[in-house]
């Protein structure tokens, strides 16, 4: 349905010129939904999609296994729709401090952004509301340091921004003046918990994402957040018991399409070819999540199966071996650490893993060397390759 302008222009003086600020009107869309039986079907095939990939931590030994790496591959994502080069294992190196070569900037970004996910989620769990105030605390952890450290962390702005173009007067597109920003983020948190609204969860977060967008509240970090807020809500409203859904690359594949439908739902009042855009997009990112953990789960039984045919020193090499599986990047120190074991037999198990062809030493030095887990590493990085 085309309702016309989801919103009205403002005239405002922007670094010397005049230029028209758009100002969105609040949800829910006025006039409602249409519910066609596609879009009605196109919804319960999402649903379902996201029912398979919450009881994915039924099969999985140990759910939060899955959830740090697959935060770690939607921050690359998320972090490349904005520009970073940086790539998965690069910011694992980062992690692990061992990072030569790495683009600095680009990888405390991404390094940001897991940070600022794993606040959100540890503020959820201690009973913390989502609202605007969960949000700036993000926003404050996502630009914390390097690149955007100096665009006011944790503030909605008080200056005005623009999409696309080197000023505002030839922008693609002009959000909010700033003197707006706090009323329309106000009216986002009380749809978010109207609980009068007769929208599903699914369906709240494809409106309130397009919302975030045009509202543009902060000053840099907007794209990040918005996606973030998705899978906040899904997890917030009870659809998944984890935050495993992350859109960065369903966005990132159809990144043309993906702006031309946020900006037909503002000048056209479109919000039906969105939602049902929105809703293809959660159901294959889903089913490939699903995908993702099934071919990691196999992986892990046909390596374990290897192992327990390496006679006395299996029970040794499984212990090293499953730290591979919380973290396919790791040290000889490290594991000797996690697992208590002794440096030497570390040593021992490592290589006979190596030997096996399921690790490998990655930095080609005699010092300070780094062991991949190459295959984990190979299933988590698709589609992660830099624009």
């Amino acid at each position: 349905m085309k309702r016309g302008l989801t919103g009205k222009y403002v005239i405002t003086t922007t670094l010397g010129e005049s230029v028209k600020a758009f100002v969105p009107n609040p949800l829910p869309p006025d006039p409602p939904l249409e519910w066609t039986g596609n879009r009605r079907k196109l919804l319960e095939a999402a649903t379902i999609a996201l029912g398979r990939l919450d009881s994915i931590t039924l099969l999985l030994p140990d759910p939060h296994l899955f959830l740090y790496a697959y935060v770690r591959r939607e921050a690359v994502l998320s972090s490349q729709i904005e520009g970073t080069q940086s790539s998965l294992v690069q910011l694992m190196l980062f992690e692990l401090e061992q990072a030569p070569g790495v683009p600095l900037d680009d990888v405390t970004e991404v390094s940001n952004y897991v940070a600022a996910l794993e606040h959100g989620l540890k503020r959820l769990k201690e009973g913390f509301p989502l609202s605007n105030r969960l949000i700036r605390e993000m926003h404050e952890v996502l630009l914390h340091k390097g690149r955007g450290s100096n665009k006011s962390p944790g503030e909605f702005r008080r200056t005005q921004n623009w999409i696309g173009g080197s000023r505002p007067g030839n922008a693609h597109f002009v959000p909010p003046p700033p003197e707006y920003v706090e009323e329309c983020m106000g009216k986002l948190e009380l749809f978010l918990h109207d609980e009068t609204s007769p929208y599903l969860a699914l369906i709240k977060a494809a409106l309130a994402h397009v919302q975030f967008e045009t509202i543009h509240p902060f000053l840099d970090g907007n794209g990040r957040v918005g996606r973030l807020l998705i899978a906040f809500i899904l997890h917030k409203e009870g659809l998944l018991s984890q935050p495993l859904l992350y859109l960065s690359l369903f966005f990132k594949q159809n990144r043309s399409e993906y702006y031309r439908l946020l900006d037909q739902v503002r000048l056209e009042g479109d919000w039906e070819t969105w939602v049902d855009f929105f809703l293809e997009g959660v159901k294959l990112t889903a089913s490939n999540a699903v995908d993702t953990a099934k071919r990691l789960l196999n992986l892990f039984y046909q390596d374990e199966k290897k192992i327990q045919q390496m006679g006395r020193q299996a029970s040794t090499v499984l212990r090293v071996y499953r730290t591979f599986c919380e973290r396919p990047l790791n040290t000889l120190n490290q594991i000797s650490e996690k697992t208590g074991l002794t440096f030497p037999a570390v040593s021992r198990a490592v290589e006979c893993l190596r030997k096996a062809g399921i690790i490998s030493e990655i930095t080609g030095q005699r010092r300070n060397r780094v062991y991949a887990y190459e295959q984990y590493l190979s299933i988590l990085s698709e589609g992660t390759e830099p624009l």
